[in-house]
């Protein structure tokens, strides 16, 4: 079944059958090309809506929301519309956002729903700010030890 011997010499010489090897080539080739169009090709992400005309309820915003904006034209770095340098220098924003998560975990201020110290933050660039510019001031606020950190879009339009 394996080996065929051949010949009438006496030795016995070996020969692989690849009639089954081919066939299961074969069916891993119809395996994959079924599974291949089942794959997602995309990753897609959720943007919100523009708000339909309802009545705006009065909402406050959280107190302990942290909003590093980038200026586009000075690319300048404010925390809550406070200025801290710009994006070629971060060690300001940081240290100021490691003082802020120093006096959370001291005074006991947790995220809504677990036990974890808040330190959400958001990060609001416009569009045309280089992604360079915005990676910075990501790695100034995770050295500071910020987490989960979102990203804003400034302006649809530009």
């Amino acid at each position: 079944m394996g080996m065929s011997t051949g010949g009438g010499s006496g030795e016995a010489k070996p020969s692989i059958n690849v009639t089954p090897l081919i066939d299961v080539l074969l069916v891993l080739l119809i395996i994959f090309m079924v599974i291949t169009p089942l794959k997602p090709s995309r990753f897609e992400a959720k943007v919100p809506s523009e708000p339909k005309d309802q009545p705006q309820a009065n909402v406050k915003p959280n107190p302990l929301t942290l909003v590093v904006a980038i200026n586009k034209d000075t690319k300048a770095v404010t925390l809550n519309n406070e200025p801290f340098g710009d994006v070629t220098d971060t060690q300001k924003l940081s240290d100021k956002l490691k003082e802020i998560f120093k006096q959370r975990e001291d005074n006991g201020v947790l995220r809504e729903g677990t036990n974890e110290v808040e330190k959400t933050l958001f990060i609001k660039s416009p569009k045309s700010v280089r992604y360079g510019d915005v990676v910075k001031v990501i790695d100034a606020s995770k050295a500071a030890g910020a987490s989960p950190i979102g990203l804003q879009i400034d302006d649809l339009t530009d």
